[in-house]
This record gives C-alpha cells, sequence and structure tokens, in this order.
C-alpha cells in the first residue's frame, strides 16, 4: 500500500518549478516586445505549463555588450512544468534572432518559498500605497 501512495504521489508532483529570463534586443518597439513575451508564454502554455508570474523589468544596462549592444530587455517569467518544456522553450529562444541572452533554472524548495515572500511583500507595499 505504501509503494502505491509513493508512486501517486510522484505521478501527482511531476511538475516541476522553473524560472526564465530572457533579454531581448534593444531595438524593439514596445508591440514586438509584447508579441516576443507573447510567443514564449504560448510556448509554455502549449506545453502543458502552468504560468506562475511574470515581471517585466524593462531595459537595463548590460555588464559587458553583447552583439554589439550595450542594453537590452529583460524579462521574467515563472512557471511549472516538465523538463521537455524547458527544453521546446529554449530552442525557441535559440530560434528567436530578437532574443540575445536567456537563462532557465530549476527552483528548489527554498527558491520558490523566497519567491512567494517576495511577492507578498510587492503585494502589501503596493496595497499601502493606495
Amino acid at each position: 500500500m505504501r509503494t502505491f501512495l509513493n508512486n501517486l504521489n510522484k505521478i501527482l508532483i511531476m511538475s516541476n518549478h522553473y524560472e526564465t529570463v530572457f533579454i531581448a534586443t534593444p531595438v524593439l518597439s514596445e508591440t514586438q516586445m509584447k508579441e516576443a513575451v507573447e510567443k514564449f508564454k504560448n510556448v509554455v502554455t502549449s506545453n502543458k505549463g502552468e504560468i506562475v508570474h511574470e515581471e517585466n523589468w524593462g531595459l537595463k544596462k548590460l555588464s559587458y555588450p553583447i552583439q554589439k549592444k550595450s542594453t537590452g530587455f529583460y524579462y521574467l517569467i515563472e512557471f511549472k512544468g516538465e523538463g521537455k518544456l524547458v527544453e521546446a522553450l529554449e530552442l525557441q529562444y535559440r530560434r528567436d534572432e530578437k532574443i540575445i541572452r536567456f537563462l532557465t533554472m530549476k527552483m528548489d524548495k527554498y527558491a520558490i518559498e523566497y519567491s512567494e515572500k517576495k511577492r507578498a511583500r510587492k503585494a502589501t507595499a503596493k496595497q499601502m500605497e493606495e
């Protein structure tokens, strides 16, 4: 009975928690950037992933020039899904000429907890402003 429950738990908890940040070229218009973000969000959702959180970090200076560019649009997407989803997402990043860098990381339980606390703090700070 115990093995059956352990196997059932493994099946139910198959999805991992990931966080991906990509940097888009700074020559994009606002609509082009929104289209790129929607494209990558659709890759996540079409591969049975669930978007947990997203943040637009905006135009930031790069630490070093990439493809002769010194700035880029940063965007973060936090999602749940399987490992195959990450492969599909990163393949789309590589194929898109608008993306100059990307990084996808699997989050452990401490990173997930930290992220949730950070979002809660931001939400309370936003409520205090209003």
